[in-house]
């Protein structure tokens, strides 16, 4: 009995002691979340005193305002087409890599472990950055906005995961729906679809939030602003120049001084907050479809 009390004080502690732990690794990783937002909301002169440190001073939506109206920036048009990028790009993505899992799953298929082979050594071993954009460019994907969707329709990593998901599913629900008289399109939309949301839902997440971050995809291939997504604008204007570009003036409105830091400050939120409110609609699957695509 003294053994069992001392193990279950043992656990409490360790839990109490993990849970702080997380506790602050969360607010180590969520205060430059709020501090640039703080930045992005306070007056330009307390911003210049360095006087912000984790609430605004001085709250104002005059960096926001500007950014939103200021046409030079050509932010709203670039905000527009990173939400197209995304939506179209996640959709297409999810689709083709299901669609690919299940075949490759299904064991009467008898090329499945040839065709998985290729996919890894395609994975592993890349062409090269001037073959891919030969290769772009003579399928017409330089300055288009198809470069942002097709090329990354499947990524070998989570065709892994949902590969692996379909497989730890029984084979009777195949046999039941076949003996039904489903075929195989039937089979694998009203059988397995309803069945794979957790693994959906996160590849979803990840396709979602590598093309809303992509940068190098269209530092590279778009070339032509009327396309360029919101990161590469906030690159361009904020890394790359480093606050020397002329749009990024410090300015007066609305009563309120607006410095560089505001106006930075108030790009990255804005490049930041539609992919953060993304996850909230699919963290209940993700857990799920992450552990069960591993454990296979």
């Amino acid at each position: 009995m003294a053994s069992r009390s001392r193990r279950r004080h043992d656990g409490r502690t360790f839990g109490i002691v993990n849970g702080v732990v997380l506790i602050i690794i969360g607010l180590i990783c969520v205060y430059p979340l709020v501090y640039t937002l703080s930045l992005s909301l306070s007056d330009g002169k307390e911003v210049l005193a360095d006087a912000v440190r984790l609430l605004p001073k001085a709250f104002n939506l005059s960096a926001y305002e500007y950014i939103l109206t200021n046409a030079r920036l050509g932010l709203v048009a670039a905000l527009l087409n990173s939400i197209l990028y995304t939506i179209v790009g996640t959709v297409v993505a999810v689709a083709v890599t299901f669609m690919t899992a299940y075949v490759l799953s299904r064991k009467r298929f008898r090329g499945r472990n040839v065709i998985m082979l290729l996919f890894l050594v395609s994975w592993i071993f890349e062409a090269g950055l001037v073959p891919t954009y030969i290769i772009y460019q003579h399928l017409g994907l330089v300055n288009s906005r198809w470069v942002m969707i097709l090329p990354s329709a499947i990524n070998t990593f989570l065709l892994i995961i949902t590969r692996s998901f379909l497989q730890s599913l029984p084979d009777e629900l195949e046999e039941a729906a076949r003996i039904d008289g489903a075929n195989d399109i039937q089979i694998m939309v009203r059988v397995y679809v309803p069945l794979a949301a957790p693994v959906l839902a996160t590849i979803g997440i990840f396709y979602a939030a590598s093309i809303w971050n992509s940068v190098l995809v269209p530092l590279i291939y778009l070339q032509e602003k009327g396309l360029q997504p919101i990161q590469l604008i906030l690159y361009n204007l904020v890394i790359q120049s480093g606050g020397s570009t002329t749009e990024l003036e410090t300015l007066r409105m609305n009563g309120h001084l607006v410095t560089y830091q505001n106006i930075a400050s108030a790009i990255m939120v804005l490049t930041m907050v539609p992919i953060i409110l993304f996850y909230p609609f699919a963290q209940r699957y993700f857990t799920k479809g992450i552990t069960v695509g591993a454990v296979k």
